[in-house]
């Protein structure tokens, strides 16, 4: 199941029921599970391990340096669950400091020539669409869709099944179940993943109460978040409310003409 072209570093543990093909690398003490298919030209570096039933496409490179000028040699790693498919030349970076890595969860779909760098944690059954670029240290909740070119700012949180439309950057926390555009405002509830997610009606349409009361008032977010909390709300309305009380760089806009100027500072 290794192409006889293939160079494995000695230290490296494959799987025999991994497949590795032609021209890959495996330089460091790499781990490969069960099942995980590695295609012609990636490469693999360092303390990386991968679980069962991956499939790593052509010239993806895992476990690489981060882009990090603090980083100074320290043994950091990549850790990466089951389930995933990482497409071309998609770039994961190791973590920086000595005993941090890099995670990726479960069931996830990298597209071509995304990047992941050092410190970032991506939960389960999210997308990553061609060209998206992750920052250091930021957070990727489960069932997240970053669509094509988007870009995250290092240390930014994006909560449970939000989507970043194409061309998007965001610097601050995007919330829950929304969707987001431009630079980093929300304009909707993401309802179609939502139902895809199988929300009843009545959970989405109390996500829909909840946002226009957050984000499509003048009212400062602050304020519009402790009032909507001493109100009876869903568990989802829950969530949205926890996520935006410990975000520590702030989270998105509403749309510009519904903010007041406190919010830019909130």
């Amino acid at each position: 199941m290794i192409h006889p072209t293939a160079v494995i570093d000695l230290r490296a543990q494959i799987d025999p029921t991994a497949e590795i093909g032609a021209y890959v690398v495996i330089e460091g003490p790499a781990v490969v599970g069960s099942r995980t298919r590695i295609l012609p030209h990636a490469v693999v570096i360092g303390h990386t391990t991968i679980g069962a039933d991956n499939v790593i496409h052509s010239g993806a490179v895992i476990g690489d340096e981060p882009q990090d000028l603090s980083y100074s040699g320290a043994e950091s790693a990549v850790r990466i669950g089951d389930r995933n498919v990482i497409r071309e030349h998609v770039v994961i970076h190791r973590g920086t400091k000595a005993g941090s890595h890099t995670q990726i969860g479960d069931d996830n779909f990298l597209m071509s020539n995304a990047h992941v760098a050092h410190n970032c944690r991506v939960g389960n059954r999210t997308i990553l669409a061609t060209g998206a670029v992750l920052g250091g240290h930021v957070q990727v909740d489960d069932q997240v869709f970053v669509s094509g070119n988007c870009v995250v700012h290092q240390f930014v949180r994006i909560g449970r099944l939000a989507l970043l439309r194409g061309l998007s950057r965001t610097s601050r926390d995007v919330p829950p179940f929304c969707l987001m555009d431009h630079t980093h405002v929300v304009r909707a509830i993401n309802r179609v993943g939502l139902r895809r997610s199988g929300f009843t009606t009545t959970q989405i349409r109390a996500l829909q109460q909840a946002f226009v009361h957050l984000f499509k008032r003048s009212t400062n977010l602050r304020t519009a978040r402790d009032e909507l909390a001493a109100q009876p709300h869903s568990v989802e309305v829950a969530e949205l409310l926890e996520f935006i009380r410990e975000s520590k760089r702030g989270v998105c806009f509403g749309p510009r003409t519904s903010r007041s100027p406190g919010d830019d500072t909130d």
